[in-house]
């Protein structure tokens, strides 16, 4: 689950994290006043979206009166602000963060990921901050830090210094980093974050060491453990169809492709997706049912992939274990005669009770495409998808 940028500050600011001072506005004249109450002679109006590359699509300005807080405040609330990470269709900006400008020395990077290679969080820190960490990693790898933390004994001062020197901090800085640096892994950890990172990280001519962005995602199974977070999520920010499915259990994210994807396991998702890519298609979706799916919840699949008028075709591909294959097989053909499916649908079975789920479709009398494997199953979709028949 990802939460504003000042959501974010105000969670940092309760684990003694330095960022600037600032409050949300959702008018130009609520944000002539927050400027007002900060005091100062320069602002940074900020739109809030649950997306980075803000300031390259014209969502962050640089304010030096009041007239162009109030200015930029009308400019940007109410625009659709589009990123590299919003996609084409872009997001509408309903609220905006006014802050506090700061004399800024130099920009750094900073994050923390669970290094899924080595199975620890992993800290990174980089003197390149203000760009994408990928386009600094695939150009200049060698000015990335990592130091990956050992789960028995967590941030140690040794993992602070190799941070905060290895991107050429020193002195009372290099101290303040160390801090920072702290207070952010407890932050990770005890609100279990998915991703935390700050870019960028910056310090001042004064040698403060502050925030000047900040992005925090948390674990949506965790969440049930963080009633705080949970309290934080937007709707507006999410489609009606990862809402609706949020609601059933299901997890989905919605793509940009025409192939509609179901299946259970994360894991298998993400594979069905690069499979599909890999012959040529474009996924419409993410969409795991999980490991205990009833026939209605596979119905609400459908009905939700279905909402997509971009979808062409829909893949259905299930290993069965804890859901066995005749409960999806049932589900699918429920599904498609309830719901009157007339784009086609090809279905690959593996696992728990396979033969009988297979028979179920064959028997069915609906237009089913079987596959035979994964491989089999992305062919046809995408033929079908394509309209070249399957």
């Amino acid at each position: 689950m990802n939460v504003h940028e000042y959501q974010a500050k105000d969670l940092m600011r309760k684990f003694d994290i330095s960022v600037l001072n600032g409050d949300i506005a959702k008018t130009p004249e609520e944000a002539v006043k927050v400027a007002e109450k900060l005091g100062g002679s320069v602002w940074v109006v900020k739109a809030q979206i649950h997306a980075g590359g803000r300031g390259k699509g014209g969502g962050v300005k640089v304010a030096k009166s009041l007239d162009e807080v109030k200015k930029y405040a009308s400019d940007i609330l109410g625009m659709t602000l589009v990123t590299h990470q919003t996609g084409p269709e872009g997001k509408l900006v309903n609220q905006i963060l006014i802050e506090e400008g700061c004399d800024i020395d130099h920009e750094y990077y900073a994050g923390i990921v669970l290094d899924r290679d080595s199975s620890k969080i992993t800290f990174m820190a980089s003197s390149e901050g203000g760009v994408e960490i990928e386009t600094v990693a695939h150009e200049t790898p060698e000015k990335i830090i990592k130091a990956a933390i050992d789960p028995a004994v967590g941030f140690t001062p040794y993992i602070g210094r190799k941070l905060a020197y290895g991107i050429g901090l020193s002195g009372d800085t290099a101290k303040k980093a160390i801090k920072f640096f702290a207070g952010l892994y407890e932050l990770y950890i005890q609100k279990d974050c998915a991703i935390a990172e700050i870019n960028p990280l910056v310090t001042t001519k004064s040698g403060d060491v502050l925030a000047l962005d900040a992005k925090l995602n948390f674990d949506s199974n965790a969440l049930y453990r963080h009633k705080d977070i949970e309290e934080l999520r937007d709707p507006t920010e999410e489609s009606e169809q990862e809402l609706e499915a949020g609601k059933y259990g299901l997890s989905y994210i919605s793509l940009d492709g025409n192939i509609g994807c179901l299946v259970n396991g994360a894991g298998l998702a993400m594979g069905t997706l690069d499979i599909i890519k890999l012959h040529g298609g474009n996924p419409a979706n993410f969409l795991d049912v999980g490991g205990g799916a009833t026939k209605d919840t596979v119905q609400k699949a459908f009905e939700i992939i279905l909402e997509d008028s971009n979808v062409k075709a829909i893949l259905v591909n299930i290993f069965g274990g804890i859901m066995k294959c005749d409960i999806i097989a049932e589900g699918v053909v429920a599904a498609a005669r309830e719901l009157g499916i007339k784009v086609p649908l090809v279905v690959r079975l593996e696992g728990t009770n396979v033969n009988l789920g297979k028979k179920i479709l064959s028997e069915s009398g609906l237009a089913i495409i079987p596959a035979d494997d994964l491989a089999d199953a992305a062919s046809k979709v995408v033929e079908a998808a394509n309209g070249e028949g399957a």
